[in-house]
């Protein structure tokens, strides 16, 4: 668990995925499968970016009733993941059934506390609290469910890095000021000096012209 970046890797087709994949270094940063690829490509992103060498963080964000959320994480296992998330909103009990799941197996669970894409405003309206307070009452939540660690903006590392038994994986990595869907942002290097475990840097790898020269660049800056 070394590596400390995870890229995000979100294409449809097998064709693109590989590319990408095969565009990375797997000593250098770790792969994040998430909904676009399992969704598109199934068992076969999964397959593919383990035989290439890299650690697998399946970002599926399960968030269900605990036994639907047990039962789907008992399914993918035996599948080479490294780790998984779940939504911290779906409670204590949800997230003590996440982890029962995994018992015997050395994958990690990762809570996600609130998405970067949510503004203080989003935040106000659905959880009638600023996204600052909806991170620490989630954060509460993860340390009695004792799940490995919460995926959080780089703007609540401050919170987590309070939390000695959590783990950090931290999305909304720019490396400038971006015009897309991410509300709270912040470039690697700052990210990593506020506590980060891991990053997940998608967009800023994988569309850039040359994208093994950009994860290179990014790695030497940290």
């Amino acid at each position: 668990m070394s590596k400390t970046i995870i890229v995000a890797v979100d294409e449809t087709q097998l064709e693109d995925f590989q590319s990408v994949v095969d565009s990375l270094d797997s000593n250098l940063c770790m792969i994040k499968i998430g909904s676009v690829s399992f969704n598109a490509l199934g068992h076969q992103a999964i397959s593919y970016a383990s035989s290439k060498g890299f650690k697998i963080f399946l970002d599926l964000k399960l968030h269900d009733i605990p036994n639907t959320v047990k039962k789907s994480m008992e399914g993918l296992v035996s599948l080479p993941i490294d780790m998984m998330t779940i939504h911290t909103s779906g409670g204590l009990e949800m997230m003590k059934a996440a982890m029962k799941a995994v018992e015997g197996s050395d994958i990690k669970v990762f809570g996600v506390t609130a998405l970067t894409s949510l503004s203080d405003e989003d935040t106000s309206f659905i959880f009638k609290r600023t996204a600052e307070e909806q991170v620490n009452a989630m954060l509460d939540l993860a340390e009695q469910a004792e799940i490995d660690g919460v995926v959080c903006s780089p703007h609540e590392l401050s919170l987590v890095s309070k939390r000695k038994s959590l783990l950090s994986i931290t999305p909304g990595i720019r490396l400038k000021d971006s015009n897309d869907d991410q509300s709270r942002v912040m470039t690697p290097k700052d990210a990593i000096n506020l506590g980060a475990n891991f990053l997940v840097i998608g967009r800023p790898i994988t569309e850039a012209e040359n994208i093994k020269e950009a994860l290179l660049e990014i790695h030497n800056s940290l």
